[in-house]
């Protein structure tokens, strides 16, 4: 593989998931137990053999900070390249960067610094299992100026849309932007390569003109003039762009086909975190559910997901809920599609209910 360095948004449309970015970047989201969001994008560039990577960080990222630690649950806690913070600045200013655009100004320092011959951008907001080094071979063969990936599915209900049409050779012929439209389509993943060189001179054309948006003012323009490819990713993938698509992907894992895709074969890698292990009560419960180190279970589990260290107290039954880590759910508690934030006590004998479209969502440190 040629070499190539990695820049991973950390915080990129925090907007849309507002319950749960409240406290923490969109990259540090947990998810499905013992993951944060992030792990997904930044394993996938360690296993495709990226082993410089810039993580372009923005507001409430303290969270992002413990859970990458030096990143040596990834090796990349190098001399040379490894994990590096990225500022989140759009230039030599303390003005936080506004869109993808002025992040990339302000990666652009780094970038400079880069060997690398390819680059590969990708966020932190989607749950997915990609070789991005079949991305940057196709990109090399067809010796694009940028190759961006997609995955064909259905619209969802937000409007942060980049949709592509592409003739027979997958180049790109025409990008819509925010415009939903029924049917299946081919979505762009905020994943895109490009050569090193060719980003760093879009930055500075972008800098020079005063450009503002990276789909609008670059993309779209070379959709038309220039030379972008598209690459199919066919494999699982779940975007997380409202409270509805987190509670998706999550009960997604409790179907074992898409377990053994994201887990099986190449690792997912994360912050390890030893506990003990989860502890049954002769009266408890437990079917179809994800159950973490360190949980204690009396009552009734079904079709859930629980991270570590949750209690389930006695005659409780937790249905289609998410219980994020040291929840307590007191005695004869009914809880029903809910979702709850870390360190959330709810108390015995109280009943919360949501729905799959809609759920209930407490947030962190919560007594209810």
């Amino acid at each position: 593989m040629a070499s190539t360095v990695g820049v991973i948004f950390s915080s990129v449309n925090d907007e849309n998931v507002p319950e749960l970015t409240k406290v923490r970047s969109k990259g540090s989201i947990p998810y499905g137990g013992r993951y944060r969001l992030v792990d997904f994008a930044l394993s996938c560039m360690v296993n495709s053999g990226i082993t410089t990577v810039g993580m372009i960080t923005k507001n409430n990222y303290q969270s992002l900070m413990d859970h990458l630690g030096s990143g040596k649950e990834w090796d990349l806690a190098r001399k040379e390249g490894g994990l590096i913070l990225l500022p989140p600045y759009s230039d030599e200013s303390e003005m936080l960067y506004r869109n993808r655009l002025e992040g990339l100004k302000g990666a652009s320092a780094f970038l400079k610094k880069c060997k690398e011959d390819f680059v590969v951008v990708a966020d932190s907001d989607a749950v997915y299992k990609l070789d991005y080094s079949k991305v940057i071979e196709q990109h090399a063969k067809t010796n694009a100026d940028i190759t961006l990936v997609y995955h064909e599915h259905e619209c969802g209900e937000v409007n942060s849309y980049i949709m592509l049409d592409t003739d027979k050779t997958g180049k790109v012929t025409s990008i819509d932007v925010n415009q939903a439209a029924p049917g299946v389509r081919k979505h762009y993943i905020n994943v895109f390569v490009a050569r090193t060189s060719y980003l760093l001179n879009l930055i500075r054309t972008a800098i020079s003109r005063g450009y503002s948006s990276f789909s609008g003012d670059i993309l779209i323009p070379a959709a038309k003039t220039g030379s972008i490819y598209a690459y199919k990713y066919e494999g699982y993938y779940q975007s997380i762009d409202s409270l509805q698509s987190y509670f998706k992907a999550n009960m997604d894992l409790l179907n074992k086909k898409v377990r053994s895709e994201l887990f099986d074969d190449r690792d997912i890698y994360t912050k390890i975190n030893d506990a003990a292990p989860a502890k049954f009560t002769a009266e408890a419960k437990v079917s179809n559910s994800l159950i973490h180190d360190g949980c204690f279970i009396e009552g009734t589990v079904e079709n859930s997901i629980l991270f570590r260290g949750v209690k389930v107290g006695k005659g409780a039954v937790v249905k289609n809920c998410i219980l994020m880590s040291e929840n307590v759910v007191g005695d004869g508690c009914k809880l029903a599609y809910v979702i709850s934030d870390k360190d959330v006590a709810v108390s015995e004998g109280t009943s919360l209910a949501g729905c799959a479209k809609k759920p209930y969502f407490i947030n962190k440190g919560m007594h209810i």
